[in-house]
């Protein structure tokens, strides 16, 4: 498929050659590369112009019930939402296990919405390699609100904190001790957080864990970006709570673009995909036939003691440099 005619769809809001133009970005495939990084480059005037949202949450907390009913709204005030659904991926076959999209059934039936489940494959973090080209691509084809999801397993999550414009962490009252243990590393890098379910029988709990997560962030450190976060008790079901969750993410908007941070924070995104890209590169030739051959054969002189492992790795990098 020619990059003109991805081009043209894309600009023109074609979501089956969105799709198409994001499998590609996807892709290993040297020839489907390539097609990506042109196609990118004609793209990137029309990309940057959305609101970037991460979500997070440990599973079960019902990230994809809130993304749901907070996309209605968006859309409802004639935005057009982009979803990416970071799925867990099968070991087996790489594919996604979840499948988000057929649980936010009346969301996917929206015409002014576009959900794409990505599987994480071998990356860390909750999100896939490419989960930036296609924030680029989703923008490139009018969609001015990015939700992104993640898998929300309380590791490395800073993979996405680096690609948003504001972090939410969603926490469900009464989790017990598991939640806990994501609260450090998470609470110091979400600009707002958000108690689920806080309907019902769980009213109680979720005025108590709304307690415990204001004195959590008041323990935090004074954020980059000059913005207090805020905690906020919601219930996706009953529709009550999103409406200030998304004047929240507005009111953080406004904030950090009168400050500038807002654009010097995606200059640093920037520059930290970069440095996660020079690292895919390299752990892709690291994973390289030639240089796997060749690290098998010093591995067996180390283990017969004929080379030390210190010196074994000097040579294997000198034998990399010198081909260089």
């Amino acid at each position: 498929m020619s990059v003109t005619l991805l081009y043209d769809g894309i600009r023109a809001g074609d979501r089956s050659l969105l799709a198409k133009a994001i499998t590609l970005a996807e892709s290993t495939l040297e020839a489907d590369r390539k097609t990506t990084e042109e196609l990118l480059k004609k793209l990137l005037p029309h990309t940057g112009k959305s609101l970037r949202v991460g979500i997070t949450g440990v599973p079960g907390v019902g990230k994809s019930t809130f993304i749901e009913v907070l996309g209605e709204l968006v859309t409802g005030e004639g935005k057009k939402v982009g979803v990416l659904a970071i799925d867990p991926s099968s070991q087996k076959t790489k594919g996604s296990i979840l499948g988000d999209k057929t649980r936010m059934e009346r969301l996917s039936r929206n015409p002014n919405v576009f959900i794409r489940p990505t599987p994480t494959g071998l990356a860390l973090g909750g999100v896939s390699w490419h989960t930036r080209e296609t924030i680029l691509l989703c923008e490139a084809a009018g969609f001015n609100v990015i939700l992104i999801e993640t898998v929300g397993v309380g590791q490395s999550e800073t993979y996405v904190r680096s690609m948003v414009d504001f972090f939410l962490l969603l926490m469900l009252a009464g989790a017990g001790d598991e939640l806990q243990g994501i609260k450090k590393g998470i609470m110091e890098m979400a600009d707002g957080v958000a108690i689920t379910k806080a309907d019902g029988e769980n009213l109680k709990a979720s005025k108590q864990a709304m307690a415990d997560a204001q004195g959590a962030l008041h323990l935090q450190s004074a954020q980059a970006s000059g913005w207090t976060p805020k905690v906020l008790a919601i219930s996706a079901l009953g529709n009550k709570g999103i409406a200030d969750i998304w004047k929240m993410v507005l009111e953080y908007q406004e904030h950090t673009q009168s400050t500038g941070y807002f654009e010097e924070n995606r200059k640093l995104q920037k520059k930290q995909w970069l440095e996660e890209s020079l690292e895919n590169y390299f752990k892709e030739f690291m994973n390289g036939v030639s240089f796997q051959s060749k690290k098998e054969q010093i591995t067996k002189e180390v283990m017969n003691d004929t080379l030390l492992p210190s010196d074994a790795a000097r040579e294997l990098w000198n034998s990399l440099v010198e081909r260089k």
